[in-house]
């Protein structure tokens, strides 16, 4: 069982655990096409103005811009899961969660960095910052990942099925599936919606981690509180549990 999810654009600050290296990340083979996206993103916000930084950024606070002028190649790090906040963070509540269940998350989950690439939930991960859909001058992480990264996700997917998306659309531009996979929809009041969909996200992956999900038929089996199923769906080489919010 893998799971696919999205980043978040808060991130926590600071870490305990060693610099990046080749023993950080998925697929360490890979690991000199992650610095060549990071040396261009270090390069950048160390030479680039307040301007450019706070479009890059996505934020107006001149006062967080020397956060992220940190050398990332130097900073301390922590796991990726534990790095990200936000909605569906939030309400995953990893810290909250029995071991077996962070190790779960730590090992099946992959979270789609806008700058590092595919990530599992255990990698480690230092601070940085750069909006969804943004590119560092001329440099599209989302071309250069889905170019780079495609083959290998594909091989791993392959092997460590099935496959869970649970990420936004716009995670697509990193990596496209081809191979049969299972996602999920929210309605409520039978219209989708967007908030509400981070959150169910969470609480779904939180779900899975807690029960240790590693087959189709466990997933579809679970029972999660203010969820009811109203449909399931195939489209293409896409199963699609269509969910109702009953609260």
């Amino acid at each position: 069982m893998t799971i696919l999810f999205a980043p978040s654009e808060s991130k926590r600050e600071g870490g305990v655990l060693a610099p990046i290296d080749e023993t950080a990340f998925l697929f360490p083979e890979l690991y000199e096409k992650r610095t060549e996206a990071a040396g261009i993103y270090r390069d950048f916000v160390q030479n680039g103005s307040t301007e450019a930084l706070q479009k890059l950024f996505g934020v107006k606070d001149e006062t967080l811009l020397d956060r992220y002028r940190a050398d990332i190649f130097t900073a301390k790090t922590m796991k990726a899961i534990e790095r990200y906040e936000g909605v569906a963070y939030d309400y995953l509540g990893y810290s909250t969660l029995p071991e077996d269940a962070r190790n779960y998350l730590d090992e099946h989950l992959i979270i789609f960095s806008n700058l590092f690439g595919p990530l599992r939930g255990g990698d480690r991960l230092p601070d940085y910052k750069l909006k969804q859909g943004e590119h560092i001058g001329t440099f599209a992480p989302e071309r250069f990942y889905k170019e780079q990264f495609t083959a290998r996700l594909n091989d791993y997917l392959e092997r460590n099925g099935p496959v869970v998306d649970l990420r936004a659309g716009f995670y697509e531009k990193f990596y496209k599936i081809t191979m049969p996979f299972i996602s999920m929809k929210f309605l409520k009041n039978g219209k989708s919606v967007s908030h509400w969909a981070k959150a169910y996200r969470g609480l779904v992956l939180k779900e899975m981690a807690k029960r240790g999900i590693m087959d189709e038929e466990s997933l579809l089996a679970m029972d999660i509180e203010h969820l009811s199923v109203k449909e399931i769906r195939q489209i293409k080489n896409k199963k699609e549990i269509v969910y109702e919010i009953m609260q």
